[in-house]
């Protein structure tokens, strides 16, 4: 069963105790076209409704087709800012959160959406930094200008090749949750981590910095 995407929060990088010291010169909070005009929209036509057979017109098995194997993302890489980091297959916490890797070395790619390369947006997120581990692989997309390459390899070594839109800084509370993690349209990747300022009361960051590209 897959989440809806509605019922999935980005409150990514929950760092305990001090912020590391990137966050405190920070760039501009935005590159490129808005993220919302990045990602794809979600579908607004209705199914078509069943069309009864007609005697004598030959039909097709309505059964449903075997899911075809998914071969999941395994790295994924941003020469100009540096970030090359290992992917793991993620999902959702009890508390609603996208399940993230522990280890700020790593990424998840939310496993319910859909694979790089596949149409809707696929998610790609990782922890900005940690109070024991210091700063993670995700930590320069803060940095990240359009134009710039992405690559995305799979567990059968094919890789994809993308192209930075957009780079926008939100507020966690108003993130387009249903574009981000939106199942139908053109294909996109969506990198998300943490941003903004360090909220010593909740042990966090207030907002997520949020990176599309569409394939190159």
């Amino acid at each position: 069963m897959r989440p809806a995407a509605a019922g999935v929060v980005l409150g990514l990088a929950l760092a305990v105790g001090v912020p590391a010291t990137w966050a405190l010169t920070r760039p501009p909070a935005a590159a490129g076209a808005p993220v919302e005009q990045a990602l794809p929209a979600p579908s607004s036509t209705p199914p078509p409704a069943d069309v009864p057979a007609v005697p004598g017109v030959p039909v097709r098995d309505a059964a449903p087709a075997p899911a075809p194997a998914v071969v999941p993302p395994v790295r994924l890489e941003v020469p100009a800012l540096g970030v090359d980091v290992p992917l793991e297959e993620s999902g959702v916490r009890p508390d609603g959160q996208m399940a993230l890797p522990d280890d700020v070395g790593r990424a998840g790619w939310y496993r319910f959406g859909p694979v790089p390369g596949a149409p809707g947006s696929a998610v790609l997120a990782g922890h900005v930094d940690d109070a024991e581990q210091g700063l993670g692989e995700l930590a320069p997309l803060r940095e990240a200008e359009p134009g710039q390459e992405v690559l995305v390899t799979d567990a059968a070594g094919a890789t994809t090749r993308w192209r930075v839109v957009a780079r926008e800084t939100l507020d966690k509370q108003a993130l387009p949750v249903d574009l981000l993690f939106g199942r139908d349209g053109p294909p996109r990747l969506t990198l998300v981590t943490c941003g903004g300022p360090f909220l010593p009361e909740t042990g966090g960051y207030r907002d997520n910095v949020v990176v599309v590209a569409e394939l190159a």
